[in-house]
């Protein structure tokens, strides 16, 4: 759960008081003078009110969040899950989910420079360096790779609730993805979509970058089918929440692109040097 919202929310309610005698103080007439306060003080005070009232809604709905949420965590599998370390099970909901009809809804992306902290993007010299041109001619749609290692490496078929043309170690990566997305929400991991995973192609307006997606090691996930536009700073409410489930793998997310991509999952170069390590490319 991000609890910095609730939070700030919370902080927000309990300076109100304050701001407001504050205010009230400032614009106070002299004792003996005029009574007449400015009037755009006035006006900027009345919205000071309104903000303050639409703030006691917020934290009433965080709380009520916040009590559904603890309710969950009181109850834990009563065996360990497929892909998980015995006392590491995650939380299980029987109960009716608050906010299955917003997995689609579109927000903000907070903080999303630094949503990759720790985990670095893989330049494409150094992909191609471990792992050699997908192909050699390149052009601005998907064509079939023609180099042998990488083809012998493909795995086609489905992954979890999406079906996927990817490399076989990203392909076990994101299988434990979804298990614990699955696992932890299933009415979410029943929204999940995808709009393409592999395409070996040049990033369009280049004459020989490659996109991250021609080695195998990208997707692209959405909720419901429904497509992100590229580079708002917003995403889906849903992809906010796997993001953090992909960060535990080492993935990273193109929200914190310079042109924001939230779609976008990829492989991060401490993984690709996880798998050289133990023989898995």
């Amino acid at each position: 759960m991000r609890l910095i919202p609730a939070i700030l929310l919370a902080v927000a309610i309990l300076t109100a008081p304050l701001v407001w005698h504050f205010s009230r103080s400032l614009f106070a007439a002299p004792t003996g003078g005029s009574s007449t306060v400015d009037s755009e003080a006035r006006i900027e005070l009345e919205l000071m009110r309104g903000q303050i009232a639409q703030l006691r809604e917020d934290i009433k709905t965080v709380n009520d969040r916040a009590e559904n949420a603890l309710a969950i965590a009181s109850s834990r599998p009563s065996a360990p899950l497929q892909g998980f370390a015995p006392g590491d099970e995650p939380l299980t909901d029987d109960g009716p989910n608050i906010i299955v009809d917003a997995y689609a809804q579109v927000v903000l992306i907070a903080n999303r420079r630094n949503v990759n902290k720790g985990l670095t993007v893989p330049s494409r010299s150094y992909l191609v360096e471990v792992l050699g041109r997908p192909r050699e001619e390149l052009g601005d749609t998907c064509q079939g790779m023609t180099n042998e290692k990488l083809r012998a490496m493909l795995y086609l078929g489905d992954v979890g609730p999406i079906r996927v043309r990817m490399l076989q170690p990203a392909v076990d990566s994101l299988i434990r993805v979804f298990e614990r997305v699955r696992a932890t929400d299933q009415d979410l991991y029943d929204r999940i979509n995808t709009s393409g995973s592999l395409c070996v192609r040049r990033i369009r307006g280049t004459q020989s970058t490659l996109s991250s997606h021609a080695f195998g090691l990208a997707l692209d996930i959405n909720i419901d089918g429904q497509l992100d536009t590229l580079g708002d700073g917003k995403t889906q409410l849903g992809l906010t929440i796997m993001a953090d489930f992909f960060k535990q793998e080492k993935w990273i997310w193109g929200a914190a692109f310079s042109r924001e991509d939230s779609m976008q999952f990829e492989v991060s170069r401490e993984l690709l040097e996880e798998w050289r390590r133990t023989g898995q490319i």
